[in-house]
């Protein structure tokens, strides 16, 4: 049976990928802070393939002893978004990119390593030609540059596989509303109406499940797909914001969506993405957007903002 270490296995990807992996068959061992002192794991603590400990990514002396243990490192920790790196630079760094740093010098040339980097890397380009893996690297943020920096490293050095992940969307036990699908689902079920800047800016969107069914599809197919990106996202959800807002009002009618002609956005990101390279080792993304916007109605029903952001 192998055995995975996922760091940052409570947060919002962690905590539905945590059960994917054990149900696909795997043993795992989460190592995780809480920042949000959040309890997503608990459903998965009966199960005796599962373990978690609590502890800092970036602390050699938590990190050092579960390597000596486990197969593959899914490196999940991280500061995520341009408003959270904003907020605070200093965690986006040493948590991004040195924790990386760390991982890469202590883990055994054998242990491999699947990274979720972030296809904001692709920067503010016209959003009229797809990315793809062999587009130039520009970003615009400290997030997009501390996980582009993480990845090369990790490339360099081999035995790993980095994921070029597509904006998530959709319910996880640690759920965010900050995420821009949530965010305007949450906009028109609870406020009925949305202020949308630079609307024609482009990006592109994977259900949660799907990432968490991408890492398992890569660790069944590691050999053959190492040392290699690859985008991960839904084909056909490479929208602009007015497109997203007006998936939103196909269920939600009474949705108001104002388009600002004044004023801008601070994240300048502006891409769409192929994911043929991915899709041709037999991947696809299944769960479309208005899947996970029934979803999410159904959600926020349950949950309240406050306690569901990562700011």
């Amino acid at each position: 049976m192998k055995h995975i270490l996922v760091t940052g296995g409570a947060g919002y990807i962690g905590s539905t990928l945590t059960g994917v992996l054990l149900d696909a068959g795997y043993k795992v061992t989460v190592l995780d802070n809480l920042l949000f002192r959040q309890q997503t794991l608990l459903e998965y603590c009966g199960n005796a393939n599962f373990d978690f400990v609590y502890g800092d990514c970036r602390a050699e002396d938590a990190l050092k002893p579960l390597l000596k243990t486990v197969d593959a490192v899914i490196p999940l920790a991280a500061i995520v978004g341009f408003p959270a790196c904003l907020r605070d630079p200093i965690s986006a760094q040493t948590i991004n990119f040195d924790a990386i740093a760390l991982l890469e010098r202590l883990r055994s040339r054998q242990q491999q390593v699947i990274y979720p980097t972030t296809n904001s890397g692709y920067g503010a380009t016209s959003g009229d030609v797809f990315c793809t893996e062999e587009t130039p690297l520009e970003p615009i943020s400290l997030y997009g540059r501390t996980k582009v920096d993480a990845e090369k490293l990790l490339l360099d050095a081999g035995n790993a596989i980095t994921l070029r992940l597509a904006t998530a969307f959709g319910i996880s036990p640690r759920m965010r509303i900050d995420l821009l699908v949530n965010d305007f689902t949450w906009q028109a079920v609870t406020n009925g109406s949305i202020i949308i800047f630079e609307k024609d800016f482009k990006r592109n969107f994977c259900h949660v499940r799907d990432i968490s069914d991408c890492f398992v599809h890569c660790l069944k197919h590691f050999d053959t797909m190492k040392n290699e990106p690859y985008n991960v996202g839904l084909n056909e959800a490479n929208l602009s914001k007015a497109e997203l807002a007006m998936k939103v009002k196909e269920q939600v009618p009474r949705f108001y969506i104002h388009y600002a002609e004044v004023g801008s956005d601070p994240d300048k990101r502006n891409y769409i993405v192929s994911n043929e390279k991915i899709n041709k080792t037999g991947f696809h993304a299944k769960v479309t957007l208005e899947q996970g916007i029934r979803e999410l109605i159904v959600g926020y029903r349950i949950l309240s903002r406050r306690a569901h952001t990562n700011l």
